[in-house]
């Protein structure tokens, strides 16, 4: 059950024109958002600092969406309402310059979200940007880190699955209201994100996905968390934005280093040479977060492998020769100085199936697909979501070969 008080903070974010530091604003000076709502237009028209438009519309209630409506979705869609004011914000997001006075969430936000790490990067990734993306959110998400990212389409989905795939939490900040799921493809995984962590936004549950919106998620995206990584990036990405606000907000900043010839890596190598922390393998990270919060909050949630199989981040991808049997079935090393099985990450039935009909040294993909007995699209889109996981490498003229 929503307070009055917070009833009246959904309605004066619903103003048009009341923006963040407006309605922070109304309120030190009426002491309460209610008492802000109830303020007569001579009241309001006495504030020198408050803009005359904005007054009018304050005085006329001139929302986008009426206020009954919008109570009416947050219900809907299940949504709590998280105020700057109540105990369960976010403490590192408290400390921005202008932390949004409330938060829509789809999910729950935990104590334990305190331990997080950003992870963003450009909409156009290639596949190496793809792949290191999820395998460091994986990484991450099995230490027991939280991973926060914007929902968008490259970087930020392979970023979300990595941590979804690896049992973990995942916070998904959107550029729009929780009512509406953009981009519209990643509905699925929005509701995978709901269930094991959550979809927040400070915008109206209507709010329409407009270009504007997405600078002012990104100064969330890095509040939330210790620091951010820069996975692949242009030097007109939006990811650079959030680099430099979590700059900004004192919070640590790394970057990928990516391949020399390509567009998506000029972004991030400026943001080494202008000081972000350069960025190997996961260790690096821990590295440099401060220590307090490290002893504090971060308890692995498995013994970490041995760190030149299980933190390193892929550079140039290679083809490792493997026995026809699958590996779930290999026996362990029998020599203690063997090196060390790495198991497959979870698959589903289709992926196991697809994966297994991979033959050495690699498969074409119409072999694939009459080995499977599955229809092409399908299995196209299983064999990215084994490369995504890692375990699996396209080669020219579409063939693919297992990378374990």
């Amino acid at each position: 059950m929503l307070s009055n008080e917070t009833i009246s903070l959904i309605h004066l974010n619903l103003i048009q024109g009341v923006g963040v530091k407006t309605l922070q604003f109304l309120i030190k000076v009426f002491g309460s958002a209610e008492n802000a709502l109830r303020a007569t237009p001579e009241e309001l028209r006495k504030i020198e600092r408050l803009p005359s438009a904005v007054c009018e519309r304050l005085i006329h209630k001139q929302v986008g969406c009426p206020l009954a409506r919008e109570l009416e979705l947050i219900d809907e869609y299940g949504c709590q309402i998280v105020t700057l004011y109540d105990p369960g914000y976010p403490p590192l997001l408290k400390e921005i310059g202008t932390p949004p006075a409330l938060l829509y969430v789809r999910g729950e936000l935990t104590p334990e979200d305190a331990l997080s790490i950003a992870l963003v990067g450009s909409r156009q990734a290639k596949d190496y940007g793809r792949r290191v993306s999820y395998q460091l959110s994986y990484q991450l998400a099995q230490r027991g880190v939280t991973v926060i990212s914007g929902f968008a389409k490259g970087i930020d989905t392979c970023a979300h699955r990595g941590a979804l795939d690896a049992g973990g939490r995942t916070i998904a900040v959107m550029g729009s209201g929780l009512s509406l799921i953009y981009p519209a493809e990643n509905r699925e995984l929005a509701e995978k994100i709901a269930e094991s962590g959550a979809l927040i936004s400070e915008f109206p549950m209507g709010m329409k996905p407009m270009a504007d919106n997405f600078p002012r998620r990104n100064r969330i995206i890095s509040g939330l968390t210790l620091g951010t990584v820069v996975v692949e990036a242009s030097n007109r990405s939006g990811a650079l934005i959030t680099a430099r606000l979590a700059g900004e907000q004192g919070r640590e900043v790394f970057a990928v280093p990516g391949e020399i010839f390509s567009e998506l890596s000029t972004g991030t190598h400026k943001l080494i040479d202008s000081g972000a922390k350069l960025i190997n393998t996961v260790d690096d990270l821990f590295e440099a977060l401060p220590r307090h919060a490290l002893n504090q909050s971060f308890i692995p949630s498995s013994p970490p492998l041995p760190a030149d199989t299980e933190t390193e981040l892929p550079h140039e991808p290679s083809v490792a020769k493997r026995e026809p049997e699958s590996a779930s079935s290999q026996a362990p090393p029998e020599k203690e100085d063997a090196a060390p099985v790495i198991p497959l990450p979870q698959l589903t039935p289709d992926e196991k199936t697809v994966f297994d009909a991979i033959e050495v040294p690699s498969s074409h993909i119409d072999t694939i697909v009459r080995a499977t007995q599955l229809p092409i699209g399908q299995v196209s889109s299983v064999l990215l979501m084994l490369e995504l996981k890692g375990i699996v490498q396209q080669l020219p003229g579409k063939q693919f070969a297992q990378n374990i």
